[in-house]
């Protein structure tokens, strides 16, 4: 017969790699059965998104070899995404999501909408529930890239609402602008439509929020860090000099806002624009390189066509870029949520 209590001790053994406690603390291991030789549980990670359940996994099954008596071990795999610890006079949530996560810049051109729809959509086909809201009020390109018909929203008086598309739920002022509409508004009017974007809209039930800033350092960004919680910012730079000058100015806005930075991707990457900047810059600024995507044709014809990369060639190799930026970003947020946690309880 098999000690169940030896059973818990083993698994108090394995640590997750990211939060470095171990999974029982950290209530991980949920509804345990011993029955003979067999082992069952479910096992509930922080993220659907997980880049570590291969390592969780194989520490686990070792731990539980190592208990006299274990013969198979049977593993129900779940998620349980946690919240955004609030701020202690900061910002409000937004209602119902559990995450917000903003992609920025301060210099357009770089691809930063390119990499908030594909990270959006690579965290949904890892299991998330996603939502992607674009923050570009005078530039709304989310409708093209997600194949959203652009003005679709205009009438029946409903006002802004998602639309889902390859699995995330989208919102965009597009929505409600016929095609080649301009927007032309002041900065403070700006501000407000962001304001509204994020709390005027019913969400639902979403583990992270994508936002899709526009470039810049001014209305849209402050308007965002001011009046909504923000996990963190993803910063998206190419790997010339200029833009990485900008990216600089981006985190600095960000840290005098006391919004987190999970990092610095490089976007373009390759012969023409060069390589390796990014992550140059990153080791300068002090935060997270969070890898290279490459300047590929596939990705500008999948935006166009409104298939992101990731649904048209999940198997591509610049596909699979995003999905490691996807689980890079979900770890990054985990890791935050944790500490913010653990230094509320303090």
């Amino acid at each position: 017969m098999v000690d169940q209590r030896a059973v818990m001790d083993a698994l108090r053994s394995v640590n997750d790699p990211e939060l470095h406690r171990d999974i029982v603390s950290l209530n991980m291991v949920r509804g345990l059965q011993v029955s003979d030789g067999a082992v069952s549980f479910e096992l509930v990670l922080t993220t659907p998104a997980c880049p570590l359940r291969e390592t969780i996994d194989r520490d686990v099954r070792s731990a539980l070899a190592a208990v006299s008596g274990v013969e198979a071990v049977e593993i129900d795999w779940g998620a349980e995404v946690r919240s955004t610890a609030p701020r202690e006079g900061g910002p409000r949530p937004i209602q119902g999501v559990r995450n917000a996560i903003a992609v920025a810049s301060n210099k357009g051109g770089v691809g930063k909408s390119t990499v908030a729809v594909n990270l959006a959509v690579a965290l949904a086909s890892l299991g998330a529930r996603v939502g992607l809201l674009d923050a570009d009020i005078t530039g709304p390109n989310i409708p093209t890239m997600l194949g959203i018909q652009g003005g679709l929203q205009a009438e029946g008086g409903q006002g802004l609402r998602p639309v889902e598309a390859h699995g995330v739920h989208a919102v965009s002022i597009g929505f409600v602008l016929p095609p080649g509409t301009p927007v032309v508004w002041r900065g403070p009017m700006i501000g407000t439509g962001v304001r509204q974007l994020m709390h005027d809209v019913e969400w639902g039930d979403l583990d992270y929020l994508v936002i899709d800033l526009p470039p810049g350092t001014s209305d849209a960004s402050m308007s965002m860090c001011q009046d909504a919680l923000i996990a963190g910012v993803v910063i998206v730079s190419t790997p010339q000099q200029v833009a990485l000058e900008d990216a600089r100015k981006a985190i600095g806005m960000f840290d005098r806002l006391g919004v987190p930075i999970f990092g610095i991707v490089e976007n373009m990457s390759g012969e023409i624009f060069g390589r390796g900047g990014a992550r140059d810059a990153a080791d300068e600024f002090g935060v997270e390189f969070l890898g290279e995507l490459p300047l590929d044709a596939a990705i500008r014809e999948a935006g166009d066509s409104g298939r992101p990369v990731v649904v048209a060639a999940p198997e591509a190799p610049v596909a699979q870029a995003f999905i490691e930026l996807a689980e890079q970003v979900a770890a990054r947020c985990s890791v935050l949520q944790f500490a913010g946690e653990a230094g509320a309880v303090a």
